[in-house]
């Protein structure tokens, strides 16, 4: 019984790590996109331009990393 409990609080686990990245990866696309508008219409100077483009490369590199771990518990677990 408590087997089955486990692993059902294992695949809630993993699923609310799911949901984290999918909205990491939504909202880093969007914040990216607005800040490279705001920048533009600003005329910010580049290198805060690429800042951002740095800050949305570490929130995606984050996520690939985060869903290769769920990617890594799934599979040993099957």
């Amino acid at each position: 019984m408590s087997d089955m409990s486990d692993d059902r609080n294992h695949q809630k686990s993993q699923s609310r790590q799911a949901r984290l990245v999918s909205v990491v990866i939504a909202s880093t696309m969007i914040l990216w996109m607005l800040a490279q508008f705001v920048g533009r219409e600003l005329g910010l100077p580049s290198r805060y331009v690429f800042l951002f483009d740095l800050f949305a490369l570490a929130g995606f590199f984050w996520a690939l990393v985060v869903t290769w771990q769920i990617w890594r518990k799934r599979r040993d677990t099957e």
